[in-house]
């Protein structure tokens, strides 16, 4: 069987569960506010992306903000 082919039933439907499990987890997180377990590190990824942005002139505080979250968050759906 191929690993990398989306349509195998053995590789968990491909991509589109990956985009449901991101779907379900920002609508929870966004339902329950800082009770979801997600938060708190999405929160801290957006700190260290902001962070990290501020020191690199060229990218800057949102878009490092918003590559921490995104960052953080594929880790957690990934898993």
């Amino acid at each position: 069987m191929d690993q990398n082919n989306p349509n195998n039933p053995g590789n968990g439907g491909g991509k589109q569960d990956w985009v449901e499990d991101v779907k379900t987890e920002v609508t929870g997180m966004a339902k329950e506010g800082m009770h979801h377990p997600g938060t708190k590190p999405v929160l801290a990824g957006v700190a260290v992306g902001a962070l990290a942005g501020w020191i690199l002139p060229v990218v800057g505080p949102i878009i490092g903000g918003i590559a921490g979250a995104g960052v953080v968050l594929y880790n957690r759906v990934k898993k």
